[in-house]
């Protein structure tokens, strides 16, 4: 199920129809291929869900239903924005508080009431749009509204996903920096941070290294390495290393028209193969100083083992 229908079927109580389906890009052939092999699942005469949806119920799912009741409550006069925003255009919401749904309006109090958090903002702003009949802010301004109200690290993953998922480019977050009435600069900080990640846990680690001060990985694996499904890799060809993690949390974007022009594959690296391997697992990730020594430990024993000069990072 690709992410908009994902967000349709949660505002739906985890069903669909076969016009929503259609809407968000399956055609009649996909639907019923999906319904003959199990993925979907028929409740009624035109009603389907997906068959995962019977088998958990995420804090997200919830918060998306939260945000719909709000959203409909208000009859148009209040738009979604901040985190609730984000989450109605299927950007992770991993990190930050689900507890409070944010909305923009043009009058009444500001505050948070009864689980609703109340922006008041007049005019409302630019980058407002409406989808499904549900009005929010377009995915540029509400993650710079989150970048600059919420934790560093989840409004970084958050800026990443949505330059993965082309929802919006540096420039447009910058714009939309820019336009907010309080934290621009604190917006801006989180967005220098963004390094091209393709999944929460690669923008936990990228930060790690980064503050760290440990050196940027090359853009490309080296020849001949391959990563297992649910891993990824980041490889560093001056120290000879190659640290593996555990992909938690993968961005979505959309898939290539196969009828499109594609740019050619990038090649892989080319040079020397690693000789040491550092794997850090999703729960390395809440203790940022033991994966940093964890690495240069690491880049130790490749230094040894290939006569590298050893680099003092505490002196960087």
């Amino acid at each position: 199920m690709n992410p908009q229908l994902a967000v349709m079927a949660c505002l739906r109580g985890g069903v669909f129809r076969r016009a929503d389906a259609r809407a968000c890009g399956y055609d009649d052939a996909d639907i019923d291929y999906l319904l003959a092999s199990g993925g979907w699942r028929r409740i009624r005469r035109g009603t389907y869900a997906e068959q995962r949806a019977f088998e958990v119920v995420t804090e997200a799912a919830l918060y998306l239903r939260r945000v719909h009741r709000v959203l409909r409550a208000g009859g148009g006069l209040v738009f979604a924005s901040h985190q609730s925003a984000a989450a109605l255009h299927a950007l992770p919401v991993w990190g930050l508080d689900l507890s409070t749904v944010h909305v923009t309006a043009t009058g009444g109090r500001r505050g948070r009431v009864g689980g609703v958090y109340r922006h008041i903002r007049d005019p409302v702003g630019p980058g407002v749009l409406i989808w499904n009949r549900l009005p929010m802010v377009s995915a540029a301004r509400a993650v710079a509204e989150v970048a600059a109200t919420a934790p560093t690290i989840p409004a970084i993953a958050l800026a990443d996903a949505a330059l993965y998922a082309g929802l919006a480019s540096k420039r447009t977050l910058r714009r939309a920096a820019g336009l907010l009435e309080y934290g621009g600069d604190r917006a801006l900080g989180v967005f220098a941070h963004c390094r091209g990640s393709a999944s929460v846990a690669e923008s936990r680690l990228r930060f790690i290294l980064e503050a760290g001060g440990l050196p940027e990985p090359a853009e490309v694996l080296p020849t001949g390495v391959e990563v297992p499904e649910r891993e990824a890799a980041l490889w560093f060809p001056e120290q000879r290393t190659l640290l593996e993690f555990e992909l938690r949390h993968p961005y979505w974007c959309e898939e290539p028209d196969e009828d499109a022009e594609q740019p050619p594959p990038v090649p892989a690296a080319d040079g020397p193969p690693p000789v040491e391997t550092c794997w850090i697992s999703w729960t390395d990730l809440d203790h940022p100083k033991a994966v940093l020594d964890r690495i240069t430990s690491t880049f130790a024993r490749a230094a040894r083992r290939t006569d590298i000069r050893h680099v003092d990072f505490a002196r960087m």
